[in-house]
């Protein structure tokens, strides 16, 4: 049983840092500056176009980009069910108020006191992998702030032109990031949190709801594990919060330039917070924020990075290509800006 878990857990694992791998690799080839792989590098820029920044020879396969919305209604469903499932599993195996966290102990064993890349709890102790448990819930906390953010802007911020399209492959992407990029920050949990909700589900299917147990709620020991977590998804936390409240303020900034129905087709030059230094600023707060997730996480999660990886280098193409589409357009467009890296790129 304990060998059949084990293999569980790694299978997943393993699945999911494939996926990223597999999706990282085209734009890491892409990237690589050499004549040969122009050819390369324009099918990956056309797969990955959008609104003003896709090619004309891309317009064949395309869906409207309105259909953003698409990401964030699945987002926002996906990362609910994980989230309310894990917290309750992470409830049932809570500390009890007389057994706390041993913070210094837990950071050493869990960033590199013992084998970093343990992949089943019998290598833990419980009050570590209790910890580990809330970790997942504390990033899924913050990846549902963001996913409920993101879908309400869809609604009633962003004016999306008429004409603008999305390439079905970008569309398609991003359906999977916004469920395999939740998945990703509960992945070492997910098989006891999986079998905990089968266990679940099967006791309300032999015993019915009149006769099934209710699960015990307490708003107290729901939250104060979240309270007694490390530094780590402290300043996790306090930089994802940081690159949110900039992607916000970004985002509102965008949507206002359209708020006339005489500009929906109009482009205009974006003024205020990060759009001051660079052309993308949304995106690098998107980067922003998913570094604070990394770092929430306690960096030891390889998953992760490679969540990580994909944002910086699909959004990085993106800036690249939004960037060199403004100085075309614009005669007049700010010299001190940079793509999407203040002072770097």
């Amino acid at each position: 049983m304990v060998i059949a878990s084990i293999v569980m857990e790694l299978g997943i694992v393993w699945l999911v840092r494939a996926a990223w791998i597999a999706a990282i690799l085209p734009m890491l080839i892409a990237s690589i500056p050499s004549s040969k792989l122009t050819s390369f590098h324009q099918l990956v820029l056309g797969f990955a176009g959008r609104g003003k920044i896709l090619h004309l020879s891309s317009q064949k396969w395309t869906v409207p980009q309105k259909y953003f919305a698409h990401f964030y209604v699945v987002g926002a469903a996906w990362t609910t069910l994980l989230l309310a499932t894990t917290w309750m599993y992470a409830c049932k195996t809570a500390p009890s108020s007389s057994e706390e966290f041993h913070l210094s102990d837990i950071a050493s064993h869990l960033t590199g006191g013992s084998h970093v890349f343990s992949f089943h709890k019998s290598h833990l102790t419980p009050v570590e992998h209790r910890f580990k448990v809330w970790r997942a819930v504390f990033l899924l906390v913050l990846m549902e702030i963001q996913v409920l953010r993101r879908l309400i802007e869809s609604f009633y911020v962003f004016k999306y032109s008429p004409s603008a399209r999305l390439h079905i492959l970008g569309y398609l992407v991003g359906l999977f990031f916004y469920t395999v990029a939740p998945l990703s920050l509960c992945v070492n949990v997910a098989p006891e949190v999986a079998r905990f909700a089968a266990s679940l589900m099967a006791e309300f299917i032999a015993k019915g709801k009149g006769h099934t147990s209710a699960p015990e709620f307490d708003i107290l020991s729901a939250l104060s594990p979240l309270m007694k977590l490390g530094w780590c998804q402290l300043i996790g936390g306090v930089i994802f919060l940081w690159g949110w409240l900039h992607q916000r303020r970004c985002h509102a900034i965008l949507g206002s330039l359209r708020e006339n129905p005489s500009q929906a087709k109009e482009y205009i030059i974006p003024h205020g917070d990060w759009f001051e230094i660079v052309s993308s600023p949304h995106y690098l707060a998107e980067i922003v924020l998913y570094l604070g997730l990394l770092i929430a996480s306690g960096g030891t999660e390889i998953t992760i990075w490679l969540l990580h990886g994909f944002v910086v280098g699909n959004l990085t193409l993106a800036a690249g290509e939004t960037h060199r589409w403004y100085l075309r357009k614009f005669e007049n467009y700010p010299a001190n800006r940079n793509a999407i890296f203040p002072y770097v790129y």
